[in-house]
This record gives structure tokens, sequence and C-alpha cells, in this order.
């Protein structure tokens, strides 16, 4: 087995392109990952995520473009000769062989036998948590088990990269939840590359190191949790990664704190974003960033209705409606010294920091009003 003293490899992904007849799955994906990085590719069905870690894996040829290993093109290596790891959805176990010989399995393909592989079987499951379970088929097991069984024989011949796509999309929220923390734990400890796909953004900000965001089969915004839930670059990444509360209008001063005009507000934002005066943009914040104002006049206070209470138990979220019509959310602690109902009027504010501008990149089917029709809140 490996002795190599960085267990991961650096991968490499140059203008990766795949299409199908005049259909582009992927169109133009470039990202270097580090050794033993966790990277997840995030986005919704369709976008490109899926196609582009079947590419990494071997199982989908590239149209154009490159994918390097430590510097190595491999576009053109047979996925047995990558020396990645896959873990699948639905676990592909085989049915006649016992967890053991299931995790095994990739060794007797490398004509590894005896007490050398014994040892390593053993090993991988109980890094997964499974001692004693060796002698099971998958029928004896529940999901989560059969799915370590998965992740077991995805890195017993210790692989460099490991790829995952959407392995825990079939088990239930609990479980998911726990297995997302042993995935964490497993990739502290073996050290190797892991490339994890999910259309979860929970899931994604719980386990990555970095997180790549996919949409029409490029990558929209890379970066870390924080930075995709703090500092999103674009519409798509704001509404997609988290809630939040859009405001669309138009850039109306720039500099220190841009202002931001629209149907019936003008609202303040500091950001270092260089968007030119009357250029649409959309004020995005987070349902947290909201809170009742307490009555003095401060920036960025805007009229509302209350249209539902939700108890989430450490938690409520209003639903709420502006005096514009644009519907909007807020979330407080449970134990906030006023309480509402549906119906009540109210008053919800936040500071020029709690908000994020980004460029509107889509057509302006919601009427933003021009600057002279505003009403300030």
């Amino acid at each position: 087995m490996s002795t190599d003293p960085a267990p991961g490899a650096a991968l490499a992904l140059r203008d990766v392109v795949k299409h199908y007849g005049e259909q582009f799955a992927v169109d133009g994906v470039s990202l270097d990952i580090q050794p033993g990085e966790f990277v997840t590719f995030l986005g919704p069905s369709g976008s490109g995520k899926t196609t582009t870690l079947n590419m990494i894996a071997g199982f989908t040829r590239l149209t154009r473009g490159q994918i390097e290993m430590d510097g190595r093109a491999i576009a053109a290596l047979p996925p047995h000769k990558r020396n990645i790891g896959m873990v699948f959805q639905h676990y592909a176990l085989f049915p006649h062989m016992t967890a053991a010989e299931n995790v095994g399995f990739p060794l007797r393909q490398r004509k590894v036998r005896g007490a050398e592989l014994a040892q390593h079987v053993e090993r991988a499951l109980a890094m997964v948590r499974l001692e004693g379970f060796g002698d099971r088929y998958p029928r004896q097991l529940s999901g989560g088990q059969q799915q370590r069984v998965a992740l077991a024989r995805a890195v017993v011949f210790e692989p460099r990269v490991l790829l995952m796509d959407e392995p825990l999309g079939a088990l239930d929220k609990k479980l998911r939840e726990w297995l997302q923390l042993e995935i964490k734990r497993i990739h502290r400890e073996l050290g190797i590359t892991f490339i994890y796909v999910t259309h979860d953004q929970e899931e994604a900000l719980v386990l990555s190191d970095r997180i790549a965001v996919f949409r029409d089969g490029r990558i929209d915004q890379l970066g870390t949790a924080e930075e995709l839930y703090e500092r999103p670059e674009t519409l798509f990444v704001a509404e997609f990664v988290g809630d939040s509360n859009v405001f669309p209008g138009r850039v109306a001063r720039a500099g220190e704190r841009l202002e931001v005009v629209g149907d019936g507000y003008r609202l303040q934002v500091r950001d270092d974003r260089l968007l030119p005066d009357g250029s649409p943009a959309v004020v995005v914040v987070r349902p947290e960033g909201l809170r009742v104002a307490n009555g003095n006049a401060e920036a960025n206070t805007l009229d509302a209705t209350v249209r539902e209470v939700i108890y989430l138990g450490s938690s409520r979220r209003l639903e709420l409606e502006f005096r514009n019509g644009r519907r909007g959310h807020l979330r407080e602690a449970s134990n906030a010294p006023h309480s509402f109902s549906e119906g009540d009027a109210i008053r919800v504010t936040w500071a020029p920091e709690d908000g994020v501008v980004v460029p509107d990149d889509r057509s302006l089917e919601q009427g933003v009003a021009e600057p002279s029709s505003v009403l300030t809140g």
C-alpha cells in the first residue's frame, strides 16, 4: 500500500467542457483543489456538478479541457488507473457478499490476499465504526450502515482522492446529520482529498473547506462557507446558500456606503463593490440580520405586516409582507421580549453592515422603481 507522506492529491481542472450535441452540461469549469482539501460541488439538479465529478472519476469523457492530478494529466486514463475512490448515493453494494467481502473487493481486484487483505478490511470497518459487522449481508444492515460499508470500500485501497455523489441523500435527517460529522472525522483521519456533490446547502456548509456553487454548467462562486454566506457575489448564490431577504433597486450613490433605491425604499449598504450609479442591484439581508425597530429613526427601516409566525424551537420565524407587497422573513430568538400574531403591523430594520449588495443580472420584471418615485421607509 502507499507510503506517500502527503496522502491527498492536488487536482486541477482546466477549462473543462462536456456537451451532448448542442447542450452544454459543463461549460468551461476551471478549479484548483489542494492536497487534503474537502471541496463540495453545490448546486441544483442539472447544474453540472455530478457531470464534473464523473469526469474526474473517468466515468464520463471530456469534450475538451484537461484534468490533472499532482500535475499529471489523467483525462485519458481509465477509472481504475486514477487511484480515486467513489461513493454513490445508492451504495452499490454486492448483495451476495458480506460487508467484509464488499469492503475487500477493491483489494482483491488489486491482487491483495490473505492476512494483508483481512488487516486492511478490519481497519476500514473500524474506521467507519462497524467492528463486528463484517459477516453481515447488505440486507441485514440499515441504510446508514450500508452507506458506511460503501465508504469503507471506497477508502480501503488508500486512494489519494475520494469522490462522493450525494451519499446521504437517501437517509433521514437525523442519521444524515450524524453521518456528516462521521465523514468530517474520517476526512481528518485520512488526510486525503475529498470532493463531495450535494444539492443540500446546509450539508455543504457543515462539511466543506471550500464550496463551488454550480449554475448552468459553470461555477458561480468558489469560497469558504463563511464567504458564501456572508459575502455572496451573485444573487443566485445569495438565494441558494441560506435564506435571504432580497430588495431590488438601482445604485443611487457609490462610495464608502452604497445606496440602493427601489420600490418604496432607499437602502444603505456598507460595501466595497464598485457598482456604477444607476446599475440594477439587489440588497441581500439574512433573516437573522433583520430586527424589530425600537422606535428610533434608523437607516433601513421598513413597515411590514406579519403574515405568519412559525415556532422553530430555539427561534421564531416571522413571515412578513412589506408595504410594497414584497415578502420577506425575520428570525428571532423564541425568548424575545415581544410576541407577534398574524396581521400585526411592525417596523423592521437592519444595520448597513448587515446587508450585502450584489448586481441584479435578472430581467427587471419585478418593476424596480426609479429614484424619483421612491418613498423612504
